[in-house]
């Protein structure tokens, strides 16, 4: 409490001996003037500063999102220059400064602010910055700067050999946070270099996970060991910590092994078209833990990785894009089979989609009950795009050509024989 006090009567004995004079005056017109220069340039060059940002976004998101948060860094940049010229100008000329000092760390708190908040994706974390920016920056203004941080600094514990305080505590997560959002814009410019390196779609996830992995993991350790841990002696500790961990997310990493494995054989990748199950679509990525399948009704499945490795997966594009259909079709036992077979051949070949080599083929593959069983077998290389629609399509043009020539389709039906002597009686 006694600690508080002090701080607050320091506050007051700041305020009443820099800010209440003429000198003080002085420096907050020129400060002022400063300012309102500083956002007029920022208005006149806001036009210049979008279609810079825009162009920059044409040729990468990652090089908008930099070039965008430096452009913000004009106004606090002029704020500073001019609050820094106007206390050079006022030493030479003998006057007291102190208003100006605290306009040039305050603009210089600002720009640090502008630049975080422009590149960190996450929002709460650039809140929290700027709020720690904005408190030390007051604090060093009035001189509480150096008090809280050898209160922070007293406030310890030891672990083995080494001593561990709040203040390096509070440094080691901040260090972390500002770590971890360069590694992963630094995992985001990696992932797109690689997307134009003409590597397959495997190879460029694999290797996009390998470096967004090392990144972060190298974070982390930079993290902790600014805290003043040995690493060394958390070998034993993080040891039997994995071991435990192992036996609660053994599922995590069965998918996460799961999803290495799918990558290193290129057994399923990025835009092949498969099937599992009941579910039919267009793998769109690989994470680590799952892929995402796109239907086409637009539903997007995610299926563990582990079940793509253990259960039968039906990939109509591992080794090649063709895909060959059979579609089942039915003729009344009175009509021209051979006529049908050669109408369904031309039905399938007038559909856009249907390869014409190999060209569709007709056969007949049974005798039903109430019909001659035909089939048309089609070749497509577009399976991506659906199969049902393409066979709908077909089926279509043959009920037309059918119709067109006398070919009828069966329908069911039964012949009753009355045996002569039988029991059974007809009434007419």
């Amino acid at each position: 409490m006694d600690r508080v006090s002090g701080w607050l009567a320091t506050i007051l004995h700041w305020v009443s001996a820099n800010l209440l004079s003429v000198d003080a005056a002085i420096e907050a017109g020129f400060a002022l003037t400063a300012l309102s220069v500083a956002l007029l340039v920022c208005r006149i060059a806001r036009p210049g500063f979008d279609h810079l940002a825009e162009e920059a976004r044409k040729r990468s998101e990652l090089l908008h999102a930099v070039v965008r948060p430096l452009c913000a860094l004009t106004g606090p940049l002029i704020f500073a220059l001019l609050c820094r010229t106007g206390e050079l100008g006022m030493v030479s000329l003998d006057r007291s400064v102190v208003l100006l000092n605290v306009f040039y760390r305050l603009a210089t708190a600002w720009a640090i602010v502008r630049l975080l908040s422009g590149l960190m994706p996450n929002r709460f974390w650039a809140r929290v910055f700027s709020a720690v920016i904005w408190t030390g920056a007051a604090l060093h203004i009035v001189g509480l700067y150096d008090d809280l941080i050898n209160s922070l600094d007293a406030v310890s514990m030891s672990v083995g050999d080494s001593r561990i305080s709040l203040l390096l505590v509070i440094k080691g997560i901040l260090l972390a946070v500002v770590l971890l959002q360069s590694a992963s814009i630094a995992s985001r410019f990696f992932e797109q270099r690689m997307r134009g390196a003409g590597l397959s779609p495997s190879l460029q996830v694999l290797s996009v996970k390998a470096v967004r992995f090392s990144l972060f993991a190298a974070a982390l350790l930079m993290a902790v060991s600014s805290m003043g841990i040995d690493l060394t002696s958390l070998a034993v500790l993080s040891g039997a910590v994995g071991v435990g961990i192992g036996f609660g997310l053994q599922k995590i990493f069965s998918n996460l092994v799961s999803g290495i494995i799918l990558l290193m054989d290129r057994s399923i990748k990025p835009g092949d078209t498969i099937e599992i199950g009941e579910v039919y679509g267009t793998i769109r990525s690989l994470q680590a833990r799952y892929a995402s399948v796109l239907t086409r009704d637009g539903k997007e499945y995610l299926i563990p990785n582990e079940h793509l490795i253990t259960n039968q997966v039906i990939n109509w594009t591992y080794s090649d894009s063709n895909v060959r259909l059979k579609i089942p079709v039915g003729i009344a036992y009175e009509s021209d089979v051979r006529l049908a077979m050669q109408l369904m051949e031309k039905a399938a070949a007038s559909v856009s989609r249907v390869l014409k080599n190999p060209a569709p083929a007709a056969r007949l593959v049974g005798f039903g009950d109430s019909s001659v069983d035909l089939q048309v077998r089609i070749w497509i290389r577009d399976s991506d795009k659906g199969v049902v629609n393409v066979q709908s399509e077909v089926l279509l043009n043959i009920w037309d050509a059918f119709h067109e020539n006398g070919i009828e389709f069966p329908f069911p039906q039964q012949d009753v024989f009355i045996k002569p002597g039988s029991s059974f009686k007809l009434d007419r």
